[in-house]
Formats: structure tokens, sequence, C-alpha cells
């Protein structure tokens, strides 16, 4: 009995009962998509709270030595397996029993962050009589030029952006900084604006407001859209046509026909994602590595990306969530189990609350654009992969601008990163002009009967609106000292090997109401865009002397991250100060590498050592340590941008011409064909449904949340955000 005693002191030792504030997971593995309801239910670990499928208890208790688990098994009566071993275990199993699960206590948190209580500034706020009208697009930053993430003061009309985000995105911090010199406490985010509301914020108590006279505050600006009628409708045929409705569709299942439950309005997370992971760069980081991915997590694995990710790609790949649901008939059991049309699937919980942790969007249950989600997520794959491989780079690629003073014909070339082409809509490019105007003039008429007709828009003509010259009226031209007009031409300095194409469908009416734009476009199944591969400088051309612009002041605002008409990326100028370089130095690399990143600009200063006012500077501030020391901090980082003497890449691009410098990217022949594309329906981003088509051995498969089927009729001219890859001939 010695023996057995001390076996059971030290179970019981490894035992805690949940306080307030314990995670406990018991409605989903760590590891997996197991739960109660699983074959062989769940175990919770009776001292870490965290919840294992059977297939992985036995891995945690060889890790952490942990003997005592909680059985968890839920059929339609919920039953606990467990014996009851002392009243202090008793007391554990009751307590983990009546916790809030995580996945609970997330959409209470996430439901409360909706509830939000009236503004004791709303009833009497002050606006300024100075005449500022605001328009309905075409919104900038009045600091730092910034275009996204910008909230109107509702006081003084000033559109500024807002907070950064702990991860490093977002605004620049301008809306509250002017809040802190002024005391004008409301702002509404720009975008949100709709009939029913708008997010509205109050820097002075901190939280998300209500604002009951927002009608009366907003049309003092010139925005009267509060008065606006909803339009409720939704277009004619949109949902049945892009869902495939009318016809009876095949559904599909095994590996990587998996679907994913709705979670409330995380439909855009799901399309995205299912797309994500028919990618090899994804498949091959997180899902052919999921054994040395889970031995390596961290002992709470719930909040580690890398695992998480993997645990979401082998749900969707390995077929094992990929069943069809049962209908398992009334209580009693009076009926037989019959197969219903949609999957068992998989409710990515876990996975949705860390990547929206800490995100004013994301970590809420409202409806969200899923382009905006996509970059989202590539910026934490970015973040989460400094070293080895990072799958992001399949998206990643570089564009080069042209600029062309019109005085002195002399260019200047630009290049920036990016990981999506945004289309936009050229409405005037209709072919079905004729039939939209009489559409349009029987509904004035009060004809209920007119049909509604959609524009039909060529993608050659979304192309065209792309790559033709862009006038600038107001360039500052190093070459006369002096601004001046000049053209600027872009093109594709490296092609990807996957290439995203947002159709930019979503806008704002002149009477302030966001709209989606009612049009089909002729996406085609192949496409060759080597015509706009970049040149870079011309035979015999003369390039714009790298003399930085006067700097720009105002009497009343400190102008920050300007050169001139050049804005400048605060972001990078910051990073580059913390590694020790001076203001000046760290300006001018952000400047004459055009915004290009953190890498390009330290390659600029490192290749300008020998300039006499930066090493002067360096030795002034006794700072050239810490930049050395931060070098050596991220040598894996320079490592993986293949950099070579010059700062350019050491692999040479297409053509026998050398990759510009900055952050690494593929590159090839500008040829692809169309394998997926994420639809939205509905008026706005703001609501409505995402579903994505994806093309899976030569058969297209629609993935609408939970329901995995074979496409008839795949909408092509109907999606948001098309996936190429590329033709390797």
């Amino acid at each position: 009995m010695g023996d057995v005693g001390e076996i059971l002191m030290s179970v019981l030792s490894t035992i805690r009962v949940p306080k307030p504030g314990d995670r406990v997971h018991k409605d989903e593995c760590a590891l997996s998509f197991a739960s109660p309801e699983s074959e062989g239910g769940l175990y919770v670990c009776m001292n870490s709270f965290l919840g294992f499928g059977s297939q992985y208890v036995e891995r945690h208790h060889a890790r952490t030595g942990q003997r005592a688990y909680l059985h968890i098994t839920r059929t339609r009566k919920a039953k606990v397996d467990c014996n009851d071993i002392s009243s202090f275990v008793s007391l554990s199993m009751a307590g983990i029993m009546a916790a809030d699960s995580v996945s609970h206590a997330l959409q209470v948190q996430q439901w409360d962050g909706e509830v939000r209580q009236e503004s004791k500034h709303a009833a009497d706020l002050k606006q300024l009589d100075n005449g500022l009208k605001i328009p309905p697009t075409g919104w900038r930053c009045e600091v730092c030029d910034l275009q996204e993430n910008l909230w109107m003061n509702l006081t003084d009309g000033k559109v500024l952006c807002g907070r950064r985000y702990f991860d490093g995105t977002g605004g620049n911090n301008h809306a509250l900084l002017h809040f802190q010199e002024t005391g004008y406490p409301l702002a509404v985010k720009l975008g949100t604006i709709t009939p029913d509301g708008a997010d509205v914020y109050s820097y002075d108590e901190d939280d998300m407001v209500l604002d009951s006279k927002l009608a009366e505050h907003l049309s003092h600006f010139g925005i009267d859209m509060m008065t606006m009628e909803k339009v409720m409708n939704q277009r004619v045929g949109e949902w049945e046509v892009i869902q495939e409705s009318g016809t009876t569709l095949r559904p599909l299942f095994g590996p990587g026909l998996t679907g994913m439950k709705n979670l409330g309005n995380s439909c855009y997370l799901n399309s995205v994602m299912q797309v994500l992971f028919t990618i090899p760069d994804f498949q091959n980081k997180y899902v052919a590595n999921i054994d040395k991915i889970i031995d390596e997590a961290p002992s709470d694995p719930t909040q580690d990306f890398k695992t998480q990710v993997a645990k979401l790609g082998y749900g969707l790949l390995s077929g094992d969530y990929s069943k069809p649901a049962l209908d398992l008939g009334d209580e009693n059991g009076a009926s037989e189990p019959r197969v219903r049309g949609d999957q068992i699937g998989i409710a990515p919980r876990m996975f949705k609350a860390l990547v929206g942790r800490g995100h004013p969007e994301f970590s809420t249950n409202r409806q969200q654009d899923a382009q905006e989600f996509l970059l989202h997520f590539i910026n934490m794959v970015e973040r989460n992969c400094r070293s080895g491989s990072n799958p992001s780079e399949a998206f990643r690629f570089l564009v080069e601008d042209r600029i062309v003073c019109q005085q002195s014909q002399k260019a200047k070339y630009t290049q920036r990163v990016e990981y999506i082409v945004q289309l936009p809509v050229p409405m005037d490019q209709a072919t079905n002009t004729e039939e939209l105007q009489e559409a349009e003039q029987r509904r004035e008429e009060g004809d209920s009967s007119a049909p509604t007709v959609r524009a039909q828009i060529p993608f050659t003509a979304c192309m065209a609106a792309l790559s033709e010259p862009e006038i600038l009226t107001d360039f500052w031209s190093s070459a006369v000292q002096a601004k001046t007009a000049a053209t600027k031409m872009t093109r594709f300095a490296s092609f990807p090997d996957h290439l995203v194409i947002q159709i930019k469908k979503f806008t704002f009416g002149l009477d302030w109401v966001p709209k989606k734009l009612d049009v089909s476009i002729d996406v085609p199944d192949t496409l060759d865009l080597s015509a706009l591969r970049a040149t870079g400088q011309q035979p015999g051309e003369e390039l714009l002397p790298e003399v930085a612009p006067p700097p720009l002041m105002t009497p009343d605002v400190e102008v920050k991250g300007i050169l001139g008409s050049h804005v400048l990326d605060d972001s990078t100028v910051s990073q580059l100060c913390e590694m020790g370089f001076p203001l000046e130095a760290c300006r001018k690399a952000v400047y004459y590498t055009g915004n290009t990143g953190i890498d390009s600009a330290m390659n600029w200063i490192m290749g300008h050592m020998d300039d006499s006012v930066i090493m002067i500077r360096l030795m002034q501030s006794n700072v050239l340590d810490r930049a050395v020391d931060w070098i050596f901090s991220h040598l894996d980082d320079l490592e993986s941008m293949d950099v070579s003497e010059g700062g350019r890449s050491a692999v040479e691009s297409e053509g026998g011409r050398d990759p510009p410098p900055g952050p690494r990217v593929r590159d090839g022949p500008g040829k692809y064909e169309l394998f997926a594309f994420i639809s939205h329906m509905g008026t706005s981003t703001m609501c409505g449904h995402y579903v994505c088509h994806i093309k899976k051995d030569q058969q297209w498969v629609i993935f609408n949340d939970q329901k995995v089927c074979a496409s008839e009729k795949p909408p092509k001219d109907l999606g948001y955000l098309y996936f190429y890859r590329r033709v390797t001939e």
C-alpha cells in the first residue's frame, strides 16, 4: 500500500482547482480539432487545463509527466468519464466543468465589445464653424498622408490616422496626438459610416461610444447620409449566382476538402485560409512539418502562432474532419442517423482568437474585408518567419515607379514591395451602356418591372486603367529645383510565384452611403503580364539628381516625416533611429530608397558610410557601436536577403538584370493561370457573406463555410479577390 499511496500522492500533487483567470480549454484540443464530441472525447489536463485529443494526450504525458486528466465525452446527454479518487479531485473536476471554456469566454468578450455606452460629450459637443466640408472619397491623414485607418474629429473635421497597433500596423497616432493637443474628444472612423451609425471613439473616455447626435455632427461637415433610406434589397441574383443556389451541388469529402464552421461572420477568414492552404509554400511550411512543430511547441501551444497555423492547415488538408455531418435523430433515438449535406468540418476558434488578438477589427465578431484580413495574416507570417522559409514570399513582388519631369525630361526610379495588385473598375468602359441607361430611366419613371442590369466591364479595361500614365501636377523636381508637372508610370520589377488581384468594387456614393459596384468582369483563366515588366533606366536617359527638396514647414504645424512633396515612412525612420543612426541620415535613407522598407534603407546608409556628414553625426552621437550590435543581432534576417556588394541581390533576374535592393523576392515569367477566387455578396464589406472557389485536379470546388461541393457554374465574373499561379514553360 505504501507504493500505491506514494503514486496517489504524486498524482494528487499535480492537480489544481481552477481559479478565476485560469484559461480552461474543455471544448477543443490545443493541437488538433478534437472535441468532447469527437471519437475518444477530450482529455483536459488537471494542472494546466489544456485540452488534448486521444492522439495527443500520451504525447503531453510523456513530455510533462502529468498523470491526471479529466476525460470529457459529450453525446446527447453530457457524460463525464472519471473516477472519484478523492474529494479534492472531485473539486478540481467540478471546477473544470463549471468554468467557462476559453472559446465561450472569447465569444462573450467579443460580444461585449459591441455594447457601447452613450458618450458624455455627445449631447453638448462643440463643433467649430470653420466651413470645412469632407468629401466622400480621397481621404488622407493631414500629417503623414496615410490613406488607411483614418478618423475624422467631430469638433474641427480634421482627418487623421488612428493608433499604431501592437504588431506595428495601423496608423501613426496622429488622431490621438491631435486630441492631446486640443482636447477635442470624439472622432468617427471614415469608412464605417452607414445610415445605421458608425464607429465613434472617445479619446477622453478611452472607449468606443455611441453618439445619439451623430447625424447632426456629421451634417456639420457636409455628410448628410444619415438621412438617407438604407437600401436593404441585395442585387438580384447575386447571392444565388455566387453560391450556385439554383442547382443541386454534389458534396465532396476527403483530404483538402474540409469545411470550416462559421463562428459568427467569420466567412472572410474561412475563405482566405482555404485558399492559402492550397499553396505549396504554406503546405510545406506548416503541414509537412507538423510533427516537428508540435514537438517544439511551447508549454501553452494555444498561444503559439506556428502551432495554431499548422493545426489549422493539417485540419484542412488531412481529411480527418472532412466527413458527413450526421443528424442523430431525436433525443430518444427514435430515428436512424442520416447524412446531411454539410460536413463535420473544423471550428477555427483558437486560430481566430490568436490572429485577431489586439486588433480592433479582427478581434470582434463583425464582418470584415477579406483583402484586409489577407494582408493582416501575411504581416503576421512575415513577423513569425524571421528565419527559415517564409511562405509569404510566394506573393511578394516589387513595383517600379518611373517619374519623368516634364520640364527637364529627367527621370526618377523608385521601387516598393507589394503583395496584391489592386485593379480599378472603369465604369465608363462598360460594354452595355445602352442597357444600363434604359434600365435606369425605367426605374426613375417608377417602372417596378424594370430589370436590374449589371455593368459589363472588360478585364482589359481594368488593366489599362492600372497601367496608363498618371499625371502629377505638383511634383518637386530636383533638376529645376521647383515644383512642376511630371508623368508617373507603374510597372512590375518582379513577378511573384502567386499573384493576387483585388477588384476595387467598394466605394462611396456622393451621398456618403458605402456601396459596392455591381459589375461583371470577364476575368481570364490565363494571364500574360510580360508587357508590364519594368525596364529600368533607358539608354541615354538622364536621372534626376539626388538632391533633397527643401523641408516643408507651416507656421502652426510641425511637419514630421516630410521632405517637400515626398512623404516618408515614419515607422522606418523610427526603426533606423532605434539602431543608433542619426535622424538626418535615417530620413535621407528612407527618402532615397523610396519608402521600400527597413532593409533597403539600412543598405543605403551602410553604402554611404563614406559620407562625411553621416560619419561625423555617427561619431558625435557615439552610436556606431549600437548600429553594429543591431546588425550582428539580425544576421539571420540579413542572410535571408541574399545581398551582395552594393546591396543588390546576388541572384540575377530574368534578362540578366540585377534585382533591386530590399527584401528577397522571387522572379520569373509573367504568365499565370487562375486557381482560386473569393467572392463577396452584399452591399459593403461591413455586411454580407464570403465564399471561395478553388480549382482542384481540374475541378472547380465551392467552399461555403461547412459546405464543400463540386462547382457546376463557377461565377468567375463576380469575384472580389483572384488568385493566379505562375505557369512554367
